[in-house]
Formats: structure tokens, sequence, C-alpha cells
């Protein structure tokens, strides 16, 4: 487990082990005024999948309504699952979840890297990592200590908590 966080800056990649390959979550590129650095933190990472889990409102408020693009021009996945902060549900991401996970199990499996965000990098987010944890057979609890341990702010309210949980069950 670590962190990529580089010095005077609040942007980070917070990452766990996973399936065999490593799993992240950020905050949204742009958040803290520097989409152009975060950007380069994220390709240095090297994620073979971004998913995506703020708005649309949110991606451009904040600099990075070209981030589906600029990650396609480097040849790296974007996946798209907004759900609105604080929230657990959306039609995108009922409609999209399953065929996401299938991918991001896939990439991690072979030893790939998937980095998920949000607007601050620790409720929607964290709760798409924890429920590709559970996907991945390990319990929610132990899951959710582990990614806590990372990214202490993970996964905020209990419908996130819950929703992530679901995971355990799908496979």
């Amino acid at each position: 487990m670590s962190a990529n966080r580089p010095a005077n800056r609040d942007f980070g990649i917070f990452e766990v082990e996973a399936g065999g390959g490593r799993l992240a979550l950020c905050p949204m590129p742009g958040r803290y005024g520097d989409y152009p650095g975060d950007l380069q933190t994220i390709l240095g990472w090297g994620p073979g999948l971004v998913l995506t889990m703020a708005t649309g409102s949110e991606l451009a408020a904040y600099g990075a309504a070209t981030l589906s693009v600029d990650l396609a021009n480097r040849g790296i996945e974007w996946r798209h699952l907004p759900v609105e902060d604080f929230s657990a549900e959306s039609a995108a991401l009922r409609d999209g979840w399953a065929g996401v996970s299938r991918e991001a199990r896939t990439l991690l499996s072979d030893g790939g890297r998937v980095l998920t965000h949000c607007l601050g990098g620790c409720g929607r987010s964290g709760m798409a990592v924890l429920r590709i944890m559970t996907e991945l057979g390990e319990a929610a609890d132990a899951a959710l200590t582990r990614l806590r341990t990372i990214r202490p702010c993970a996964v905020e309210t209990a419908a996130q908590r819950l929703w992530a949980a679901g995971g355990a069950t799908q496979r």
C-alpha cells in the first residue's frame, strides 16, 4: 500500500493490491487547481483503466472536461459512471457496473492498474474500489479496513457501504 503524493500538492493516488494488480482512488484531476499536473501524476502511475464516478458538471467545474480525450490520446481506457456526490445510486451505475467491474477485474488479474476517482477521492470512488475488492472475494469489512488504512475517508455514507458490500454476492 502506498500513496503517490507529490510534494506541496493535495492531489494523490492511494493504491492497494487487488486481484494481482493495483487498484487505486484519487481526487478528480484539477480539483485543487492543477489539471495538467494531476493528469501527469495519473499518467505516471500508469493505469490501464480510469473510472470516473464524478458527474459531468463536476468535471466541467474543475477543468477536467477533457479527461476522456486526454486519456484516450495516451491509450488509456476511460469509463464514466456518474453518481451525485454523497450518493450511491444512478442509472449509469446500475446499467454500467457489471461491464466496468468485469473489465477492471480482468485488467487486475493480468497485473494491471485501475484508477477510480470522484471529486474528493473518498466516497464514490471508495465505494467502487471497495465493491471491486469484494467482487474479487475479499470480505467487505476486511476490505474496508484495508482501504481506509491508505485512504481514511474512503466510503463516506451507509448507502455507499451497502452498495459496495453488494459485490460480495456477485462473481
